[in-house]
């Protein structure tokens, strides 16, 4: 089992002091891997489950912040949880993620995308609401076709985007493609990250029938699609308040990595309750 933890700027602040100490601290305790959320706009009356969010909200960039983590640490791996893929340009996208992963000699591997929930979200970016899952879908193989092209380029002729020999310098950090997962709580997030994704990180709203039921469709999706069902990486939610039995069931049900949300606001208890968790866990002797 792999452990990371999420940073959330709405919640956490958005101070670079307050960020760098968090960050490094969650680094120094053993934590594989440090995710942030997006929301590119918010609005008065704007929804998600039921829960309605502050327009005030800060949403900090989540490319910007880890940039700007990643030259504050050395290990640390740098994931979204989730970029909201339809509403970015793919070329540009594709672009941002090699360099920051260049940049960070490697670490731009926790990637995970979503569609997001907020319709007027989509407007705001001219996007279409109803065909944001199929703009997600191009967006992906659009992003690997750039990564793997060569110095002749690499042509795209889809729905939403087309281009011909188009090239696109740097490559990631060792010329690999970047992993990248897929998020969401619904059946069609689980096909596509069968059908794409590296991995399947699930929202935290799900009964335990839907998760098991979601899972298995990621892997029979998988199967269909000539790939490997066995080496799609599943992600989920958990609290600090975790033991080693929760573990073990989180591991019985195919978990491989597990994101740790933090609960504290104050930066002494959050440091806190991050050393406690790595403590009990012996996170800094990879003992999990």
């Amino acid at each position: 089992m792999r452990f990371a933890v999420s940073y959330s700027t709405p919640y956490h602040g958005i101070d670079p002091d307050r960020i760098t100490a968090f960050a490094l601290h969650a680094e120094q305790c053993g934590f594989e891997g440090l995710y942030l959320p997006e929301h590119i706009v918010l609005y008065p009356g704007a929804t998600i489950g039921g829960v309605e969010l502050p327009p005030t909200l800060p949403y900090a960039d989540p490319l910007d912040c880890l940039a700007f983590i990643a030259a504050a640490t050395n290990r640390i791996l740098l994931g979204t949880g989730v970029l909201l893929l339809p509403y970015r340009h793919p070329v540009i996208l594709a672009k941002q993620l090699a360099t920051i992963d260049v940049l960070s000699r490697g670490r731009m591997r926790l990637l995970t995308v979503g569609l997001g929930g907020l319709p007027g979200e989509a407007a705001a970016v001219g996007v279409d609401y109803a065909s944001r899952g199929r703009r997600a879908d191009e967006a992906i193989d659009v992003m690997r076709l750039l990564w793997a092209g060569g110095a002749d380029g690499v042509s795209f002729h889809g729905e939403f985007f087309d281009f011909d020999t188009l090239v696109s310098f740097p490559k990631p950090h060792g010329g690999a493609e970047l992993p990248v997962h897929v998020g969401g709580s619904s059946r069609a997030a689980a096909r596509r990250a069968g059908r794409r994704g590296d991995g399947y990180f699930p929202g935290g709203m799900l009964t335990p029938d839907e998760r098991r039921a979601q899972l298995n469709l990621a892997r029979e999706t998988a199967v269909e699609a000539g790939r490997d069902p066995q080496a799609l990486e599943y992600t989920r939610w958990a609290s600090t308040e975790l033991t080693p039995d929760r573990v073990e069931a989180f591991a019985a049900q195919g978990v491989t990595r597990l994101v740790i949300n933090v609960a504290a606001t104050d930066p002494v208890e959050q440091r806190d309750e991050m050393s406690t968790f790595a403590d009990r866990f012996r996170l800094a002797d990879g003992a999990w």
